[in-house]
């Protein structure tokens, strides 16, 4: 065996620890695109993370869109958001926090009685890669359960987005041990900075050329836009040939 090859294959075994290793430590969740209309590669695949109940995408072959809200607070955008999906007949996912649920009693119960899935993004908002041991991570899901409870009187759903995206194997680990299904995302844009919220063609252009079978679309319930936008944005989708599911239909 020449000195040459011996070289090559150090590389190649070194390329394969260091994958395996940073698919253990903190990362923040990303997303690489190729052609419009195809599904997008994630920093993690969804072989990978199906071992740990994790989910970015749906099916390839059906052209389903599943609807995800992020809301971290109220500012006036909800309702009009809420009127849209019901319109469309859709059933979103909205990833909730404490301050959300303290602070708008009635819509977290608005959200649940019109047939959406309150989901877990945790109580404060951290940053939940930075939680090691496996009672901090669980009191940030426990707490928001149970306020929910006392709020809506219904249990919380089974699922969770970590904040920020940031993530790390063992964070996918404990969300399994506790029941919870992670779902990441196939679809975003830059739609929650509240002073410099994106134009109606800008969102457009973000929005239509990337959507795939089997997307699940993150958008924030804070954007001006997306309360403006929403409607004509579900209108253009079912044009287009999709339709809309929810988390619930996901394959396991």
């Amino acid at each position: 065996m020449n000195k040459k090859y011996i070289f090559c294959l150090i590389l190649v075994i070194t390329a394969m620890l260091t994958s395996t290793a940073a698919a253990g430590e903190k990362g923040n969740w990303g997303l690489g695109f190729g052609k419009s209309g195809e599904q997008p590669s994630g920093n993690a695949t969804a072989e990978y993370l199906k071992k740990f109940n994790a989910v970015y995408v749906g099916p390839a072959d059906k052209k389903t869109i599943y609807l995800t809200f992020d809301a971290g607070f109220e500012n006036g955008n909800m309702p009009a958001i809420l009127d849209a999906l019901k319109k469309h007949n859709a059933r979103a996912a909205f990833f909730v926090v404490g301050h959300f649920v303290e602070a708008n009693p009635e819509l977290t119960r608005r959200l649940s009685d019109e047939g959406h899935i309150v989901g877990n993004h945790t109580f404060h908002h951290p940053d939940m890669s930075k939680m090691s041991d496996i009672e901090s991570f669980k009191k940030e899901l426990t707490s928001l359960e149970e306020l929910y409870k006392e709020t809506t009187g219904k249990e919380l759903s089974r699922y969770y987005r970590p904040p920020q995206g940031k993530y790390s194997e063992s964070n996918l680990a404990q969300a399994k041990e506790l029941g919870y299904r992670t779902v990441f995302w196939s679809l975003a844009y830059v739609d929650w900075v509240k002073d410099r919220q994106p134009g109606r063609q800008q969102a457009f252009d973000k929005l239509l050329p990337r959507i795939h079978p089997g997307a699940i679309v993150l958008l924030h319930s804070t954007s001006k836009t997306n309360a403006n936008i929403l409607d004509e944005l579900l209108t253009r989708y079912e044009e287009m040939g999709y339709t809309f599911g929810a988390l619930d239909e996901l394959p396991q």
